[in-house]
Formats: structure tokens, sequence, C-alpha cells
């Protein structure tokens, strides 16, 4: 089992979640977060109002996949027709235990 996390401005969230319904999966889960970097100064996706208040409101999607899965997913969304390119992050990490409480 793995986890895809994906991090990207706040103003991409609803196409994110289109996207990713598209896809078809089980879940996903949106978290909201502010990122807080010495770089966001020269960042050419900051609105005024992110350079004023000093972080970037974003959002993170966490994804539980089978491996297979996880392996396609990111391409996915890459070659979907939605301008991600250089406006968000990711990485998939290996879960040693996935249950439910």
């Amino acid at each position: 089992m793995k986890k895809l996390s994906i991090v990207v401005h706040t103003s991409l969230q609803q196409e994110l979640a289109d996207c990713l319904r598209s896809m078809k999966l089980k879940s996903f889960m949106f978290s909201h977060i502010e990122e807080h970097s010495s770089q966001s100064a020269h960042d050419p996706f900051l609105s005024a109002r992110d350079k004023v208040v000093g972080y970037a409101p974003k959002v993170r999607v966490d994804i539980l996949l089978e491996e297979e899965r996880a392996e396609t997913l990111i391409d996915e969304i890459k070659n979907s027709g939605i301008a991600f390119a250089g406006k968000g992050l990711y990485w998939v990490c290996d879960l040693n235990k996935v249950g439910e409480l």
C-alpha cells in the first residue's frame, strides 16, 4: 500500500478535486495548510493577498493506493490537461500498516 500526497495552492483545489473524482478513486482527503518560505516572495503563483499576509494558503491531498495504481496516478494527473505544471509538489510513501479504527 502507498500514500500519494500532493500540495497545491488553494486556488487549484476544485480543479484537483474534479480531476481526482474523474479518476474513480475510492477516496481522497484534503487538508488546508499554510506554506511559509523564504522563496515565496519570488513565487509567481502567489496572489497579492498571499504576499501581504506572509504565507501561501495551500491544500494537501492524501490518497491511499495499491502499489501499482500509485505508479500510474501521478502520470494521469500530469496528463489530465489541467495546468498543474510548476504549481505543486508530490511525494509517495510506503505504508507499513493501514486499517480502520
